[in-house]
């Protein structure tokens, strides 16, 4: 799979599982039709504040310490934070018409406890604020059988213009597609995990 603009690698066209967005109040939107205001004609989706996806640990994933490799933390960060991008309206095709997009400056990535082939894993993601020079997203990893957070990250990006690679400033429009959710404990909170 090869990089695209900005060092974005698209999520594979398999990658199953599928995303979804919290609401406000933690719960996943009511499947269906969405309530319109009787003023609206349409009504756009809920604004993603925290993203999900959940999947079966595959075996490509396991280094030699039989546990899930380092490597595919990282891509699995970049991979649903493309996705939650692309969720709120922002994707990849809309960064190449602006000429800007996201470049990653730096990861952190804390393990608490090993996870395993065929282990099944939601990975949250959420902005928990927008600063001009970077930007943070952060996530969390959890095991579905135990409950149990298996690693949390965080990741700086960079805001760039594609043909030149320097800076530039985050468009109002870009920045109003993200609803920030600045406390942790809010998003432990809405997933039902005990901090």
């Amino acid at each position: 799979m090869g990089q695209g603009p900005s060092g974005f690698i698209p999520p594979p066209a398999d990658a199953g599982g599928g995303g979804r967005c919290y609401q406000e109040d933690g719960r996943l939107p009511p499947a269906g039709r969405l309530s319109v205001d009787s003023d609206l004609m349409e009504s756009a989706p809920p604004r993603p504040r925290i993203y999900s996806k959940q999947f079966a640990v595959p075996p490509e994933a396991i280094d030699v310490n039989r546990h899930v490799s380092n490597l595919a933390y990282v891509q699995w960060m970049q991979d649903i934070a493309i996705e939650h991008s692309a969720a709120a309206g922002w994707t990849m095709a809309r960064y190449l018409e602006l000429g800007a997009g996201w470049v990653v400056r730096s990861h952190f990535i804390e393990y608490l406890r090993p996870a395993f082939e065929g282990d099944v894993l939601s990975v949250h993601t959420w902005v928990p604020r927008f600063d001009q020079r970077s930007t943070p997203r952060r996530y969390l990893f959890v095991r579905e059988s135990d409950r149990a957070v298996v690693a949390q990250a965080e990741t700086r990006w960079v805001f760039v213009d594609l043909t030149t690679g320097r800076r530039r400033p985050l468009p109002s429009e870009l920045i109003d597609a993200f609803d920030v959710v600045t406390e942790e404990s809010e998003v432990r909170r809405a997933l039902g995990l005990v901090s």
